[in-house]
């Protein structure tokens, strides 16, 4: 039988297997993280852990008008309505199926195709999210949805930005009982809206008092982590907001893609540290 040396490296993803490259940036270092998001009842246990925490903190933090939970946020807030933010993806919306087929289809990320895949708007809920995000709205709380998924007209004739429409109709499929075009916040659909959240939440917290944020990146949380930042300064502002995770900030695990992967430089297994 012959043997494919290359399937052999890619299936393994083993930075030390006899006869393979150590690993770079590469699409294909994803496999075991996709097999986790879509296997390990781990990642599951991780999802419901953080919404079951907040939503033990949630009624505190409705009553303590002194709550928020947004850098962003100004003076005299505390007459404020209520609101949480939230991300999207791999937040509420668990998009590890667009991952698994382009390793399928042996291809990288494309623009293309993950549009294509927004459109699809089926993306499954990570567990807990959907009985939380309910549960808080009947509360009272705005929930805003705060995601890179980029503006982008398909065609001349159409809408110039069919990937909120997408997102909606995701969030409503998967059992969302209400979601406010108006609280979708997406990548562009302002000028100014950058894939640096800040101004986002900015704008969120002029109107309302945010109680908490879910996310899968730094940048979820904190202004200016995406770039010219080394990964030891994002561990001291992780340090520095210690008391707000799993009380107010709520993160979620994404070893596939993410602002920690983008603020290292190549070779990447150059932060491999053994004993």
């Amino acid at each position: 039988m012959k043997i494919n040396f290359k399937m052999v490296c890619f299936l393994s993803i083993a930075i030390f297997t006899m006869g393979c490259a150590v690993p770079q940036s590469n699409d294909n270092n994803t496999f075991n993280s996709t097999l986790w998001l879509q296997t390990a009842s781990e990642y599951k246990a991780n999802a419901i852990q953080a919404y079951n925490s907040a939503a033990h903190n949630i009624r505190q933090a409705i009553t303590d008008q002194s709550w928020t939970a947004a850098l962003e946020q100004g003076p005299n807030y505390s007459s404020l309505p209520p609101a949480i933010i939230l991300d999207v993806d791999e937040t509420v919306l668990n998009n590890s199926q667009y991952q698994a087929q382009l390793m399928m289809d042996g291809a990288a990320f494309d623009p293309e195709t993950w549009n294509q895949w927004m459109a699809m708007a089926s993306a499954p809920a990570l567990p807990g999210a959907v009985n939380f995000i309910n549960s808080v709205s009947a509360m009272g709380v705005e929930v805003f949805y705060i995601t890179n998924r980029e503006c982008k007209p398909r065609s001349e004739a159409g809408p110039p930005c069919p990937q909120e429409t997408d997102t909606i109709d995701n969030l409503l499929e998967v059992g969302i009982k209400e979601v406010k075009p108006e609280n979708v916040l997406l990548r562009r659909e302002k000028p100014e809206w950058s894939s640096e959240k800040k101004s986002r939440r900015e704008e969120v917290a002029s109107r309302y008092r945010i109680l908490m944020l879910f996310g899968d990146d730094l940048g979820d949380f904190l202004p200016d982590v995406k770039k010219n930042i080394t990964p030891m300064q994002r561990d001291d502002l992780v340090n520095e907001y210690k008391d707000n995770w799993g009380v107010k900030w709520f993160v979620f695990s994404n070893p596939i893609y993410g602002s920690w992967m983008g603020i290292l430089s190549d070779p990447k297994s150059s932060y491999l540290k053994g004993y």
